[in-house]
């Protein structure tokens, strides 16, 4: 299910004193079945922009075309829309509200007017999704469960609705290392096993490098640059200028190239730097 921008324009409060340009004209394609990071510093129109794929904003100007419908067309229904774009808000598990974990995941697919033996197929498949076990929570409140857990929970909630896009922003905010890793490997699997279109918004250039097939930076409400990691990362003067930056082994790979003029400064992954490490440690070797 691929997405299709164009000159998509987006003005908060405008012809009022406090007018303010949130998206300019910006345009591109998110191919289906790919893993899209979005990065940008705060302000920059990441928010704005998720907020439009599935029609919880309208745009001043321009559009956007899912499997070639233009979504804010009067004709289309908002809530078909986003049957097929999921969002993962920022804290997610904040909306929890169910007596149970399996009540709260049945909330969505219930409000499709589905029978209850699909829903429940619903709530087992998107559960075990995220990798927790139906019977082992199912009847659980879902504030007895760890913060991973929980944000599980509600990932699973938007999973249950069977979405073919689905838009995180900073899923991982808040946990800890390890609940981070599992959330990240949970979303990586959804994209390889599930072919969804996955977009993931965050801060953390480390979990873009290791994730991601492309790159979309965000800048005053313009697309900066859209590209695979490694053309992204290999203009670090320009990311840092617009207040972002490269991986932290990208940095050390840098400083290594100035001992060994071989080094490939271009790596953005620790398995990467582990390879050109060891490259270096056999040169000096045979020196």
């Amino acid at each position: 299910m691929s997405i299709e921008i164009k000159e998509l324009s987006h003005i908060y409060s405008e012809g009022s004193p406090f007018e303010s340009r949130a998206l300019d004209k910006i345009s591109g394609v998110i191919e289906k079945g790919s893993f899209t990071g979005l990065i940008g510093h705060t302000g920059s129109g990441k928010s704005t922009f998720i907020q439009h794929l599935n029609v919880l904003l309208k745009p001043t100007s321009g559009q956007i075309i899912i499997d070639g419908v233009d979504i804010n067309d009067k004709d289309v229904n908002p809530k078909s829309v986003r049957e097929k774009v999921g969002l993962v808000f920022q804290y997610p598990e904040h909306q929890l509200f169910e007596e149970t974990v399996e009540k709260d995941v049945a909330y969505g697919p219930g409000n499709l007017g589905l029978d209850e033996n699909e829903i429940a197929d619903r709530v087992k498949n998107a559960l075990e999704l995220v990798g927790l076990d139906y019977e082992k929570v199912k009847d659980k409140s879902p504030f007895e469960l760890s913060g991973g857990q929980m944000r599980r929970v509600a990932i699973a909630g938007v999973l249950a609705m069977k979405p073919r896009i689905l838009i995180l922003d900073e899923p991982t905010a808040g946990l800890d290392p390890r609940g981070r890793d599992d959330i990240l490997k949970v979303i990586k699997s959804l994209h390889e096993n599930e072919r969804i279109t996955v977009i993931l918004v965050s801060h953390s250039m480390e979990d873009i490098a290791k994730f991601v097939d492309k790159i979309m930076v965000m800048y005053r409400g313009k697309i900066e640059i859209y590209d695979v990691p490694e053309k992204v990362f290999s203009q670090a003067e320009l990311l840092e200028k617009i207040g972002l930056a490269v991986p932290q082994v990208t940095y050390l790979m840098r400083e290594l190239k100035k001992i060994d003029p071989k080094v490939n400064q271009n790596v953005y992954t620790v398995d990467q730097a582990q390879e050109e490490i060891v490259k270096m440690i056999r040169r000096k070797d045979n020196a």
